[in-house]
């Protein structure tokens, strides 16, 4: 009967690694084709739908304390131009008589669109407060032990209104189960050198007049941008074409648009005015800017992870804080995906720090909608249980457990703290060798 449970065990354990992995595997063209609101890169909605359930923690094993990094949840355009500009565009036209019916259907449909999107460029959305709100009644109860009476919360934005508002969504969620949990909420400058910090050399090789990826850059994007078949879908006089329409900004434009419909209210979608290769052609693009500017392209030689070291020596002194103190809590941090690209990356988390050098493979390495999506964030979960100074910790990303393939486990996807901290500490020792 032992041996029958022993390879039981064995089964279930391999059961929970194939449901690790399946969570982020290779991304594929079909998997793009199928879920065409994926192509939204950074605008893809939180996929709250794929949380799973959570592997049982080692017997004896408590949760104390939660480090957390999260991005802002659901968002409009940053800027109210950015809609404003197309519906202007297309008024002209169906003023002038220029649009096909489908052009005018589209004209329409952003013109509903704007009634909700007036005013709110870059803000926060009904959406996204839901986001958070539901992250954090999830943390709430998926570890109980942590938010007992009075325990003592941290919890830092940056100084974005979007982010405040989603600290305060999230914090409040938790109040509302537990109205006495202290949370310290804070948004300010002082926090910004570790919430926000980019490396003077991550600065240099993103700057327009600077980066050896640029060029290589620009001809992948002029190959794979081609909207003559949209705009002639949409405009019916040629005339109107030339002398008023850039079809490289006015498609790349819809496109944003379209990616965005899933963060607002509105059941509006242009996904139809597309092809799905002309939507994953143009999210290969976004994509590998993203993997360059922000992660692990062997384009860029790694140095992005450096933005986000000052966070991870931030992880590690809160958590130890905690340790020390032998008491318990959170930490809750909100930023953008600017932050947590280069701090998934720095954690090591599975999949996100892949290195390829070629931009047709990019999107098969790494993919920008996995990563940081609308609301995206990392969890670190620590745990301990009585009379026993071994800590474990598990990594979860978007909710989902994941794995730091570089350290290794006897019981995965549980790690012990002292091997994890040793493992980032010399990531960062990197710096003074």
């Amino acid at each position: 009967m032992k041996r029958l449970n022993q390879k039981s065990g064995y089964f279930l354990f391999f059961l929970l690694f194939l449901n690790i992995c399946s969570v982020s595997a290779q991304t594929t063209k079909e998997e793009i084709f199928e879920t065409p609101e994926k192509t939204g890169s950074v605008y893809y909605a939180y996929p709250s739908d794929e949380i799973v359930a959570q592997t049982p923690v080692p017997k004896g094993y408590e949760p104390f304390y939660i480090s957390h990094y999260g991005r802002h949840g659901s968002r409009y355009l940053i800027s109210d131009q950015d809609y404003k500009w197309v519906l202007d565009l297309l008024e002209e036209a169906y003023k002038k008589d220029a649009l096909t019916p489908l052009g005018i259907d589209a004209y329409n449909r952003l013109s509903k669109v704007w009634i909700e999107a007036e005013g709110h460029g870059g803000d926060l959305s009904p959406l996204g407060v839901r986001q958070q709100r539901g992250i954090a009644e999830r943390m709430y109860k998926s570890f109980p032990q942590v938010f007992t009476d009075n325990v003592k919360m941290s919890a830092r934005s940056t100084i974005i209104i979007r982010c405040v508002l989603s600290m305060d969504a999230f914090s409040e969620r938790l109040k509302e189960f537990n109205p006495t949990l202290d949370i310290e909420r804070e948004s300010s400058n002082k926090y910004m050198k570790y919430m926000n910090f980019h490396t003077e050399e991550a600065l240099s090789f993103r700057a327009k007049d600077g980066g050896i990826w640029r060029e290589e850059y620009r001809k992948f994007e002029e190959s794979h941008t081609n909207p003559q078949r949209l705009v002639s879908s949409l405009f019916s006089d040629n005339t109107f074409i030339t002398k008023r329409v850039n079809p490289f900004s006015f498609m790349w434009a819809l496109y944003w648009i379209a990616s965005d419909m899933q963060n607002m209210e509105t059941d509006i979608s242009f996904y139809d005015l597309f092809e799905k290769q002309e939507l994953f052609d143009l999210w290969q693009c976004v994509n590998y800017r993203h993997y360059v500017c922000d992660a692990t392209s062997a384009q860029n030689g790694g140095i992005m992870m450096g933005n986000a070291k000052p966070l991870l020596r931030n992880i590690l002194d809160s958590a130890n804080e905690v340790i020390n103190s032998e008491g318990k809590g959170a930490t809750f941090r909100f930023g953008h995906d600017g932050n947590l690209m280069p701090l998934a990356a720095l954690l090591h988390l599975q999949d996100c720090y892949a290195s390829v050098s070629e931009p047709s493979e990019f999107y098969k390495a790494w993919s920008d909608f996995k990563i940081v999506p609308m609301a995206g964030n990392a969890q670190i979960i620590f745990f301990k249980k009585k009379n026993s100074d071994d800590i474990l910790v598990k990594f979860l990303l978007h909710e989902k457990e994941t794995l730091i393939p570089p350290v290794k486990s006897d019981i995965l996807p549980y790690y012990h703290w002292k091997d994890v901290e040793a493992f980032y500490l010399s990531l960062l020792d990197l710096d003074t060798k």
